[in-house]
């Protein structure tokens, strides 16, 4: 990677090379739960693990349209490592709209991500089971369990939604290096899919955060912030285009094995994933443009893409017969890891929930008589 993060290698020239090396090394990371170092490295060499740092920070500014595409490729290589990059592509384009993180911060994560590969994420704990943030002279001391924080082993910074212990509780992001004193990675990461994200808990027991690292607290019954709307729309799209890359990579394991296969069933499965990529594609462009109306409907958009690749994924697995269901062939490792990504998005019932409401509240009232 260059000096500057403003003038990375054009993805179109880099993605089939990185595409193919994930490619080749996903089996490999997926058989053994394996962190795949290698391909975060050829992701960050490409310059795209910084494509979404804002153009006031020195960086390429990627649009949410470009995003959707960038990880729609790396998904059909591996979808772990597209995950992964995901979150920290998420993270800077967070931080190029709100400016949240302290400058004199984000500035040691941009000059980290010009030495090598800083990933980010931002995780919380379980409903019911919060991380809990109680004051001490320094600042803030954080305990709690984040259950499945993917790639726990090898983040260089994690911001945690946490509560305070406070008489009236404020809610918040606290920001943390990954090996800091009072984190602990919990190995217990064993899941069907997506096993190279390597997913491990991490244990808080009074990891230490400065007062200045506590970001954004309010009260925990305060309405949410109009941003954080357009931060969920990124979030459903860019997991969304993951899956599409997965389901784009059984198509093409399918097409090109030896053999006969009915042309129309073929095509049922490319017209599900046609029909996702024009969804996703779509309403990226709509986001990008600063449609209010694209924003509120990502969470159905997700839902139906996540859907869509994952009938065209299965469909891929019933006509390849028993090679669908072989450890030699990528196609069952596909299949498990769509299943495996389905947990990331919104949850299917809160998006048909709030749909449902929408359209409940919008129908005309009948007329009286």
């Amino acid at each position: 990677m260059t000096d500057t993060l403003s003038t990375p290698v054009p993805p179109a020239a880099v993605l089939p090379r990185v595409v193919d090396l994930l490619a080749a090394r996903a089996e490999e990371h997926d058989r053994d739960a394996t962190f795949p170092y290698q391909g975060i490295e050829a992701v960050h060499e490409a310059g795209l693990l910084t494509l979404t740092v804002g153009r006031r920070y020195g960086g390429p500014g990627a649009p949410l349209l470009d995003t959707v595409r960038v990880l729609a490729e790396l998904g059909r290589g591996d979808a772990s490592v597209a995950l992964l990059t995901a979150f920290t592509l998420l993270s800077h384009a967070e931080q190029d709209r709100t400016g949240s993180w302290p400058a004199a911060l984000y500035r040691r994560l941009l000059t980290e991500s010009r030495r090598g590969p800083a990933l980010v994420t931002t995780v919380g704990g379980e409903p019911g089971a919060p991380v809990v943030a109680a004051r001490d002279a320094a600042g803030w001391r954080l305990t709690g369990r984040v259950t499945g924080c993917t790639g726990a082993e090898a983040l260089a910074w994690i911001a945690v939604r946490a509560v305070t212990d406070e008489p009236q509780p404020r809610t918040g992001v606290f920001v943390l290096r990954g090996e800091c004193e009072g984190i602990e990675v919990d190995p217990v990461w064993d899941q069907l899919g997506l096993r190279a994200s390597v997913g491990h808990d991490l244990v808080l027991a009074g990891a230490r955060v400065a007062e200045e690292l506590a970001l954004g607290l309010r009260p925990a019954d305060a309405e949410p912030e109009p941003a954080e709307a357009l931060d969920a729309a990124w979030r459903d799209l860019a997991l969304a285009a993951v899956q599409l890359g997965v389901g784009r990579a059984a198509r093409d394991w399918l097409v090109a094995r030896p053999g006969p296969v009915d042309p129309v069933a073929v095509g049922e499965l490319e017209c599900a994933l046609v029909g996702a990529e024009e969804l996703l594609l779509g309403l990226a462009g709509r986001i990008d443009a600063g449609e209010a109306e694209a924003v509120r409907r990502s969470g159905p958009v997700q839902l139906l893409a996540a859907r869509a690749v994952l009938d065209a994924v299965r469909a891929a697995v019933e006509l390849a017969g028993g090679a669908g269901l072989s450890r030699r062939h990528p196609l069952e490792r596909q299949l498990r890891d769509v299943l495996s990504a389905r947990p990331h998005g919104r949850p299917a019932r809160a998006v048909l929930d709030r749909a449902g409401r929408t359209a409940l509240a919008r129908a005309p009232k009948p007329r009286g008589r």
